[in-house]
């Protein structure tokens, strides 16, 4: 994947507005190619999005192209960061509360996030390819390891990983790529506070109770 040109020290003002305006550029994009897609997006749109001249983008980041691929690397950062809890010395039960507990927290908060990657996969992952194959498919080996070694010491049942984390991909990215679906069966404008709440505590113990872990017990909650 391409990367953004290394950014200079945060010891200047103009260091620190470029990294700003970067930011703002970004989180504009996310609702335009999550609406209309790489290929319906215009400069023009992207631009009239982030309340910005035209030039300003090209700018910052020369083609719709490379906005395009920095918006996927942010959201690829975000998401991975994620993974960070799931360790051999962590707690089983407390590692994946916490990582789907912040999957559940970015389809809230970053519902175009999910989409912008949704329609990008559904296309046939064609800025992503190299990454899925490459660091993605990695990472998922690398924590599927952990989870086998948890596996091994009797910490957790028996599970295949990387089907495990394609379930909780898939259970957690749903209340943003098909938000309107799950808005209509719940007869909501918008989906609420608590319904998230309610959809995590469904997914988690799910999951756990999949892996014969306590659901409530990595946070002090009972049955």
């Amino acid at each position: 994947m391409m990367q953004n040109e290394a950014e200079p020290p945060a010891t200047g003002s103009r260091a620190w507005q470029r990294r700003q305006r970067v930011a703002h550029i970004l989180a504009s994009a996310e609702r335009i190619f999550a609406e209309a897609g790489f290929g319906g997006a215009s400069m023009s749109a992207l631009a009239a999005a982030a309340g910005l001249p035209k030039a300003n983008l090209h700018y910052y980041f020369g083609t719709k192209e490379a906005l395009y691929t920095a918006l996927l690397d942010s959201i690829l950062d975000l998401w991975l960061s994620a993974t960070d809890s799931i360790r051999p010395e962590s707690d089983p039960a407390e590692a994946l509360t916490a990582y789907v507990r912040a999957k559940m927290a970015w389809s809230r908060t970053r519902p175009y996030a999910s989409k912008v990657f949704a329609n990008e996969v559904l296309h046939g992952a064609p800025y992503l390819g190299s990454y899925l194959a490459g660091e993605l498919r990695a990472l998922v080996r690398e924590k599927s390891r952990v989870l086998e070694g948890w596996i091994a010491e009797g910490r957790m049942e028996p599970v295949d990983p990387p089907h495990l984390f394609f379930a909780i991909w898939a259970m957690t990215q749903t209340y943003a790529d098909f938000e309107a679906q799950i808005r209509a069966v719940l007869d909501r404008p918008e989906l609420t506070a608590q319904d998230h709440a309610r959809g995590s505590d469904m997914v988690l113990r799910l999951v756990l109770k999949g892996c014969g872990l306590r659901f409530g017990a990595a946070e002090g909650l009972g049955e």
